[in-house]
């Protein structure tokens, strides 16, 4: 940890005047050695710094001990700034936003492509996408995408194969930008969670976390207990919802039809659970400053802990006989598989990364203040394929059904909804929530009036995407639509 930065918790907010700013080479040189020392860069974000310069913040992520750091660098407007991603692949994208949404350009970044690419992104010259080649007897590229068949969203991934064998795969997105944080700073303030809430379908609930994280963190509002572990069954609940659907698309890649058929079934159960919870079957409207915004009696109580009970049987019995048959674990098995080196050179967060060895989960290491401690175990795989991706999906549905009926057993009676007003101004407030494609992370900056002025949203998938991209290397080219599945990746997360 930087001796000259203040560290702090997630829900915490700091000064901006409190930001070390470091000359660039050093601001660099922090980045890659803490790095090195077991830091996580979880955001790279500018703010104008007069009229001619522009604040480079970096926002790190001490897993270990618990706490967030920020760094700055100052550059001139639309100038260059020396790029970590050659030292820290973890942070390309991140670099490339910064070149396309403020001009600034890193300079000796080794995959200096559009990102987005959006027209409305226009504070930085036309970037160009080429794409890779490959050269040699028998290679061939293949083109899929961005209109796909069926209901997902757009993408275009390159392959570069010889035979049925990927020797590398590109993948190009941007087709899903909505300009989303303009939307969220533009909405007003009453308004503005439901912009939140939209950012990614089947994240609601744990967006809306991050954003009341960071209200709550500048207000200084503390929410009460009942609230706290209402959140936290609503998050869980979340989570299993999305680790069956992947599962039941998994089995359903592999031909696996039973599997495939009853998983969609036993996630109607779940997003069910979630409308007795929350009023709306994908949680929205729940979560809000200071608590939650539907109350809950016993009887609904009740009604929860038995369709979790029933849910946990039959999908249980269901994975139990997936994971048997020789014809789902020959094409799981062995299958996408991402190394550890690899994930976490490339940063990988969430199942993904526990599959593949990494022992992070922003629930236990950074615990958020508005959401209830429910010592969730920590399922950790070391292999990285989608046999282990499948499994670690298992075991989380396992662990997040007993936090949700544990705190439901011990849901104390009492408030539900703090007041949470004011703002404090000149600061920066992150909030991080383990969604269920793992840490989402959103930072909020104010201005001197207490209001918003810069807001940043980093949803895993900007992260995992390369995951992809790196698994598929050396795999036959029919594996992709199995390996992106294990990966359950986001376009509009990464688009916004």
């Amino acid at each position: 940890m930087s001796a000259s930065a203040k560290s702090f918790l997630n829900g915490q907010c700091v000064s901006r005047s409190s930001i070390p700013v470091l000359a660039p080479q050093a601001f660099r040189e922090e980045l890659v050695t803490g790095s090195q020392n077991g830091a996580r860069i979880c955001e790279m974000f500018a703010l104008p710094d007069g009229p001619e310069n522009k604040l480079i913040i970096a926002l790190k992520a001490h897993d270990d001990l618990g706490r967030l750091t920020l760094i700055s660098t100052r550059v001139r407007n639309n100038s260059e700034f020396p790029s970590s991603s050659e030292y820290l692949p973890s942070v390309q994208a991140m670099e490339r936003a910064l070149y396309e949404d403020h001009g600034l350009k890193p300079l000796g970044h080794p995959w200096l492509k559009a990102l987005r690419g959006h027209p409305d992104l226009s504070h930085a010259p036309s970037i160009p996408h080429p794409f890779l080649q490959a050269e040699g007897v028998g290679i061939h590229e293949v083109a899929v995408g961005p209109v796909h068949a069926g209901v997902i969203e757009p993408g275009h991934f390159r392959f570069q194969c010889s035979g049925e064998t990927v020797h590398t795969l590109e993948i190009h997105l941007g087709y899903q930008h909505r300009g989303a944080i303009a939307a969220i700073l533009a909405a007003d303030p009453k308004f503005r969670l439901a912009v939140v809430e939209s950012l990614v379908g089947d994240g609601a609930v744990s967006h809306a976390l991050a954003y009341t994280t960071i209200v709550e963190g500048l207000a200084g509002c503390s929410v009460p207990v009942r609230a706290k572990m209402l959140r936290t069954v609503a998050l869980e609940i979340e989570r299993i919802s999305d680790h069956v659907g992947d599962f039941g698309a998994l089995c359903h890649d592999v031909g696996y039809l039973p599997g495939g058929s009853w998983c969609p079934r036993l996630r109607g159960d779940i997003q069910n659970a979630l409308g007795v919870l929350t009023g709306h079957r994908f949680g929205r409207g729940y979560v809000v400053p200071g608590g939650v915004a539907v109350k809950i009696d016993y009887a609904a109580v009740r009604e929860l802990d038995l369709i979790l009970g029933n849910f946990e049987k039959e999908f249980l019995q269901v994975a139990s006989v997936a994971l048997d048959v020789p014809s789902v674990l020959l094409r799981f098995e062995g299958t996408g598989t991402l190394s550890t080196a690899d994930a976490k050179m490339l940063g990988i967060l969430g199942p993904a990364a526990r599959a593949s060895g990494l022992d992070i989960d922003a629930r236990r290491d950074l615990p958020p203040p508005g959401c209830s401690n429910a010592n969730i175990d920590v399922a950790v795989f070391p292999y990285g394929d989608v046999l282990s991706r499948a499994r670690i999906r298992v075991e989380e549905i396992k662990h997040s059904i007993a936090a949700a009926r544990g705190l439901l057993q011990e849901l104390p009676e009492g408030p539900q909804l703090a007041q949470c007003t004011g703002s404090t101004p000149n600061s920066v407030a992150v909030g991080i929530i383990e969604g269920p494609r793992g840490a989402t992370t959103h930072i909020g900056v104010t201005g001197s009036d207490g209001q918003l002025v810069d807001y940043r949203v980093v949803e895993p998938s900007l992260l995992n995407w390369p995951g992809l991209a790196f698994a598929m290397r050396g795999q036959q080219i029919s594996d992709f639509p199995l390996c992106n599945k294990s990966f359950d990746l986001s376009y509009a997360g990464h688009d916004l």
